[in-house]
């Protein structure tokens, strides 16, 4: 089976799972996507190394990492392999000393770890076959609304941050950060962004 390129386009809140967030990944070279729902901690930890935050303290997936290149190996690549019941299976691709493993993961785990050795996200055409039709963009299945921004990580209010000054915005990403509250981190920094 061909495996096919795939890119992290956003996350945002899944409209129907409380809690839940929906990670949307789109294939390279074409118009499917990918819609998954995962837990907020995983949610959080591939948008804290998306937006090359510096926790205080190192996330489970940043361990890990530590971990990996302390014994030499290098996460290459996350395969999206097979979907069935719902259910998106996943594997890391590592190296260590010229010699490949697999390693069986959740899909939200398998990313989170992938982002932060820059590692290129891979599913199987059969997996896209089954679930991203170039029209899957609002799929009841997945609890993907297209209507969402995904392209903004987490939405922010706009008129939350609105009057604070760019000063403030900064202490306040700073003690975010320090406090390991990621997902108003990710807010403050879209506002940064959204003035510049």
């Amino acid at each position: 089976m061909q495996k096919i390129k795939l890119e992290i386009t956003g996350i945002a809140y899944s409209q129907t799972q409380s809690g839940s967030y929906v990670l949307t990944l789109l294939e390279v070279a074409g118009k499917r996507k990918l819609p998954i729902v995962i837990g907020g901690f995983e949610a959080q930890a591939i948008a804290v190394e998306l937006e090359k935050m510096v926790p205080s303290r190192p996330l489970t997936h940043d361990l890990f990492k530590s971990f990996c290149k302390s014994f030499g190996v290098i996460v290459k690549e996350v395969l999206i392999y097979k979907f069935q019941e719902g259910i998106f299976y996943a594997k890391l691709i590592c190296e260590r000393d010229g010699q490949l493993t697999e390693i069986d993961s959740r899909t939200s785990d398998a990313i989170a770890i992938g982002v932060r050795f820059n590692a290129p996200i891979f599913t199987l055409s059969k997996v896209l076959e089954d679930v991203g039709g170039a029209e899957n963009a609002h799929d009841d299945t997945f609890d993907f609304d297209e209507d969402e921004d995904t392209e903004q990580v987490f939405s922010a209010d706009d008129n939350e941050w609105k009057e604070v000054s760019e000063e403030e915005l900064s202490k306040h990403l700073t003690e975010a950060i320090d406090n390991e509250d990621y997902e108003l981190a990710s807010k403050i920094r879209d506002e940064i962004k959204r003035r510049g």
